[in-house]
């Protein structure tokens, strides 16, 4: 019996060395292959007619601003007025009505002077992956210059590489790194994830009709 315990607890360290060893390598490989695909400089951004600005809540869950959020629009607003992008898709969490990351990251731009008419919501963006894929399938978009955070753009290049997109990431500015802690600690298992659902072939939770972009 003791050496029956002794095997399942072996192979249940040597599970998690091996969960460690693919979540290191993943994170590795996602950063390596997106390193030279994303910029915190205007100038190194390619012309390109539609960026996919990501969502992430407007307020803490303390009821306090999200910094990630504000940053985001400030670097959407940059490109925009810079005249590197054209149209921008807005994708994000609309799980519940009084939930609405979409709606929300639309009426900042507006209040900065971006027309609605060059802005698309994508409400079903509910993951990085969904919002990725469905900026192709459902907005036509096989170019994309995508706004977020340099670790959330290195991940998000990576994904849209993987899907047939030619993509690259404009870098908003990050938070602290002490109220980020939390967020860059998730990101580690989230790019390792991002390669699981590679290899699972994962796909967007919704598909829906086909929204034309000039």
């Amino acid at each position: 019996m003791n050496k029956i315990i002794k095997t399942i607890f072996k192979i249940f360290l040597l599970l998690i060395v091996a969960g460690f060893i693919f979540i290191a390598w993943a994170n590795y490989s996602i950063k390596k292959e997106s390193d030279a695909f994303v910029s915190y400089t205007v100038a190194d951004v390619p012309e390109t007619k539609t960026a996919l600005l990501l969502g992430t809540s407007k307020t803490l869950s303390n009821g306090l601003p999200n910094a990630y959020f504000y940053n985001r629009i400030q670097a959407a607003i940059d490109l925009y007025k810079s005249g590197k992008i054209k149209y921008i898709i807005v994708s994000g969490d609309n799980s519940t009505k009084d939930y609405n990351e979409p709606e929300d990251m639309l009426l900042a731009l507006m209040k900065y002077g971006i027309p609605q008419d060059h802005i698309f919501l994508d409400h079903a963006g509910f993951r990085t992956l969904d919002s990725i894929v469905r900026a192709k399938e459902i907005f036509g978009q096989t170019k994309l210059v995508i706004i977020s955070q340099k670790f959330h753009n290195e991940r998000a290049v990576f994904l849209a590489k993987k899907n047939g997109i030619e993509a690259y990431g404009y870098n908003a500015k990050d938070v602290n790194k002490y109220a980020g802690f939390k967020t860059n600690m998730r990101e580690y298992l989230a790019k390792a994830k991002a390669y699981w659902d590679l290899l699972l072939g994962v796909e967007p939770k919704f598909g829906g009709e086909k929204i034309l972009i000039p």
